[in-house]
């Protein structure tokens, strides 16, 4: 993950059209399979990744993630390994022990090679071929474990450059037949060059001659939704070309906001509900290089999840919501996930009607801004019941100073007049317990001067 496009996407964007081929799947003899564009488990039930990706190449005595992310309600989980070429090797032991880790929590394991990033626009990025190379290297860490982990051959395995780009779908089809003619029956997934959000279209028109080109039709596509995929239009349009010519395809990454653009992830995560596609979030904690504010986490504590953290786990189609455990853990082997209508944006969810009696004075607000660029900012709002009383509902209001107006939000409903702004509570955010906080975010247009509002009231009481 970074950033991803040039400005002449717009361009290459309105100019290249075309359309998938239907291809009839086959399926490979043991673990994960592929049919009709649908991925299944082990156990012939259809699975839907609903997860998160960990950087583990860079943090990798963050073991506790795995628990972490499994107890949010994920049941994937897509873990940054490196080959060697640009980071520290993660050798067989190392994956293997990943592997147990996502095992004893229930996880399944999408495991990608990361050096691969940006290669023939970035610096020291390595070819798929090289990739194959680590993914031989630890075959004994993967053979055998088909129910439980995913081979993603490289992440984002091209840049920008057009003359790279034009060889993914040759690269992609012989990585995938190197890997087949020596033993690895695993379901593999690729990802889209132009930094993974393919906004020249190579993996959509070119995705059905490299599937064809598996000889157990087991391959899964990665689309990664930052700035590209900004408007619901791109969003259904580009996911629906799959799932219409029947190739596999998953949001391998995505996130609320980017340096490329402002990602819708609302439609992103209704519309994969709505079509029962896979995503993976980037990313658990750990975010550097000036999108930090990707982290769900801060500091890998599962207790402070940001206002990320907060939407993607416990939003509208949000993981906790949505997950359903491989049924290779035992769970449920019949239904597919639950399907739900495509879904507003948390800031206009319903949300309860404010009732409790919270003595004057015991509530606490900590505003920040945890990103800011030209015109717009992502605020986070946590707030804590110093009092003795749960709080069952609220609303919280504010005043901007500086004229800014609110666009979006998530973990509280808003309307805002003028400079006033009330925030409401929704479900998974309306009780805070004696002593507990509560945090929603939102995204703001701001012009000349960004300042903190200077007070808080929460169901009409004013907090410190």
């Amino acid at each position: 993950m970074r950033t991803r496009i040039t400005l002449a996407a717009a361009a290459v964007l309105a100019a290249v059209a075309a359309v998938l081929v239907a291809v009839q799947p086959a399926q490979a003899a043991t673990g994960f399979t592929v049919s009709n564009g649908r991925l299944y488990d082990a156990n012939g039930a259809e699975f839907v990744m609903r997860g998160v990706s960990h950087a583990h190449t860079w943090y990798p005595t963050q073991t506790s993630s795995f628990a972490n992310v499994k107890a949010l309600g994920a049941n994937a989980v897509r873990v940054v390994l490196a080959t060697g070429d640009r980071w520290t090797k993660n050798d067989t032991a190392d994956v293997a022990n990943v592997v147990s880790l996502c095992k004893a929590n229930r996880l399944i394991c999408v495991l990608e090679a990361h050096d691969t990033t940006g290669y023939g626009e970035q610096t020291g990025a390595i070819t798929l071929d090289r990739a194959v190379d680590y993914w031989l290297s630890i075959k004994s860490a993967l053979v055998g474990q088909e129910k439980y982990i995913i081979v993603n051959i490289g992440n984002e395995p091209y840049g920008n450059n057009a003359a790279s780009v034009a060889n993914w779908a040759t690269d992609s089809a012989n990585a995938i037949k190197r890997l087949r003619s020596n033993g690895f029956e695993h379901t593999i997934m690729i990802d889209a060059p132009n930094w993974g959000q393919d906004w020249s279209y190579t993996m959509r028109d070119n995705a059905a001659t490299v599937f064809a080109a598996d000889p157990l039709k087991n391959t899964v596509f990665s689309i990664h939704m930052y700035g590209v995929f900004d408007t619901a239009a791109e969003i259904n349009d580009y996911l629906n070309r799959f799932v219409t010519a029947k190739l596999p395809i998953v949001v391998g990454e995505f996130g609320f906001n980017h340096s490329d653009g402002n990602p819708d992830e609302d439609t992103i995560m209704a519309t994969t509900q709505s079509l029962k596609i896979g995503y993976l979030g980037w990313s658990w904690s750990g975010n550097g290089g000036g999108v930090e504010y990707l982290d769900m986490a801060t500091g890998f504590n599962p207790a402070q999840l940001t206002s990320w953290g907060e939407r993607i786990f416990n939003g509208a189609n949000g993981i906790k919501a949505t997950a359903r455990e491989a049924t290779v853990y035992g769970g449920v082997t019949s239904p597919s996930p639950s399907r739900s209508s495509a879904s507003p944006s948390p800031s206009r969810s319903t949300s309860p009607s404010p009732s409790n009696s919270q003595p004057a004075g015991t509530c606490k607000v900590v505003y920040s801004v945890a990103g800011q660029w030209p015109g717009g900012f992502q605020g986070d709002v946590k707030v804590t019941n110093t009092g003795t009383t749960p709080v069952n509902g609220w609303n919280l209001a504010w005043s901007f100073p500086n004229g800014q107006v609110l666009t979006q939000a998530w973990g509280a409903t808003y309307a805002q007049s003028g400079a006033a702004v009330t925030a409401t509570s929704v479900s998974y955010t309306a009780n805070i317990p004696a002593g507990g906080t509560v945090s929603f975010g939102f995204l703001a247009n701001w012009n000349g001067t960004n300042a903190v509002p200077a007070a808080f009231t929460l169901n009409g009481t004013r907090c410190a």
